[in-house]
């Protein structure tokens, strides 16, 4: 190894050790497998499963559940089409239904559930921090709001991202606000962003730039930048000013940042829109161009950020001429209590005075205590190596379905680390293997209008992704 290499490790070691040593960080049992240690190499199936051909959870509810599911399409707003059965509990990657059916959960609460269902680490943290303050509001310091803010920093800073190399040594830094929601951390990146613009080039620097097929949320600002017509119809006119671009193509970049533009907004790894990563060339093309305007470049990681990719930033492994300027987040981060974050650089940053954001219940001491406890056990190393192994064991799998299924599946699969989807060349199949899925006791998702979508717990089993895998070949094999 050479001297080079070596320090960086040894620097990335203690840039670590010092991110998981925050004060009132909770030290986890090291009584687990090292990234180092030899692992078996797992053996691939020669042929499609057929064993669940057949549905084994398509009963109609039982008078119990129906009476539930009747009070909710009462008193409820009907904006979702949910299936007839009631959830009741889970543990780990698996739920059940009130009338005792038993189901994987690869959905994980829309890429949520980090540590899967009723992890006991967790139900610790907050039923202890429950019992001593839940909330405050923003008028007062509270324990936990500076210690995850702390942890995303330096960690960032140890693994890559908002600019930092891996193990970065730059005296610059980042700050943290903390929301309730994805859509409200989207909501914060775009106003901040406004300020920014404003006053880098005047009243006129407020234009905003996304792309085709994105997903930042439902409320007005970020729906604004979602592009989609079944979303945004019924609720024009939006935010005024919203340029839209297509992903990866280098071209528009040019065309549509320009000097009014304030900022640009991307998935690094688009989600709801069918599991589509940008490309290296086009992010770095991106970053120089909204140097080159004084635009500010926002990543919405929401659900591809927090190690759902492998690292902890979809964006950590790329080098800094390809980073943003902000970061949002939510999803995993307290494994499905509601919190939201934007982690951005001090040059962004500073902008922002007391008075100028705000919000009533982000950054709770309740939120900001299971966000800490999540985030340092996901980013512990044998944690990250488990899920990349099963991350290629399930990419493994899931690239054998298109050779056996080739008129129904594109080839290859979509995504990396633990955010997959299958592209189909028939737009109404992902819809029916959902549902065939669900009737045979697993739960996927959609994406886009062309895929199946995965995105499980982060410490899944590679039993589970057998039985996952075994299930959606049942189910293409009937299509």
């Amino acid at each position: 190894m050479s001297l080079t290499r070596a320090t960086r490790l040894v620097r990335r070691s203690a840039a670590l050790s010092r991110a998981r040593n925050v004060p009132g960080h909770i030290r986890l049992a090291s009584g687990v497998a090292s990234e180092s240690d030899p692992k078996p190499t797992p053996t691939l199936r020669t042929s499609p499963s057929t064993a669940y051909a057949n549905p084994s959870h398509a009963s109609p509810p039982s008078p119990t559940a129906a009476a539930t599911i009747k009070l909710g399409e009462q008193y409820l707003l009907p904006v979702y089409a949910r299936p007839e059965f009631v959830l009741s509990h889970g543990k780990g990657s698996w739920v059940w239904d009130t009338d005792g059916r038993k189901y994987l959960d690869f959905s994980a609460g829309i890429a949520v559930n980090a540590l899967g269902h009723a992890d006991a680490g967790f139900l610790k943290v907050l039923n202890e921090q429950a019992a001593k303050i839940l909330h405050t509001s923003n008028v007062y310091h509270t324990e936990w709001a500076g210690k995850l803010a702390a942890l995303l920093v330096t960690l960032t800073q140890a693994e890559g991202g908002l600019g930092f190399a891996p193990s970065s040594s730059s005296s610059s830094g980042a700050k943290v606000f903390f929301s309730n929601s994805g859509t409200e951390a989207n909501e914060g990146a775009l106003k901040i962003a406004r300020k920014v613009g404003k006053e880098r080039g005047g009243v006129s620097k407020t234009r905003i730039v996304c792309f085709e097929n994105a997903f930042h949320g439902r409320s007005m600002g970020a729906l604004s930048v979602t592009p989609n017509p079944k979303y945004q119809e019924p609720f024009a006119p939006l935010l005024p000013g919203v340029d839209v671009g297509r992903l990866n193509v280098i071209g528009d970049v040019e065309r549509l940042v320009g000097p009014e533009t304030c900022a640009v907004i991307v998935e690094p790894v688009q989600g709801e829109g069918g599991i589509h990563p940008a490309h290296e060339e086009w992010l770095r093309a991106l970053r120089k161009r909204c140097d080159d305007v004084g635009a500010v470049l926002i990543f919405d990681e929401i659900q591809c950020g927090l190690y759902r990719t492998g690292t902890l930033w979809a964006h950590s492994s790329l080098p800094a001429d390809c980073h943003p300027d902000m970061v949002t987040m939510a999803k995993p981060l307290a494994n499905g209590y509601p919190i939201g974050a934007v982690l951005m650089r001090d040059s962004v940053a500073f902008t922002m005075t007391p008075g100028t954001h705000g919000t009533t219940f982000g950054g709770s001491p309740l939120a900001c205590a299971l966000g800490h406890h999540v985030l340092s056990r996901i980013s512990e190393r044998p944690f990250v190596s488990h899920a990349a192994e099963t991350s290629a064991y399930l990419i493994g799998r899931l690239s054998q379905l298109s050779g056996w299924f080739p008129g129904v599946l594109e080839e290859g699969v979509r995504g990396r680390g633990l955010i997959l989807g299958l592209g189909f060349k028939n737009p109404d199949h992902p819809g029916k293997v959902v549902a065939m899925a669900r009737e045979r006791g697993v739960f996927v998702l959609t994406a886009g209008k062309d895929a199946v979508r995965l995105v499980p717990s982060l410490n899944v089993t590679k039993e589970d992704v057998d039985f996952c895998v075994d299930v959606l070949e049942s189910c293409i094999g009937k299509l």
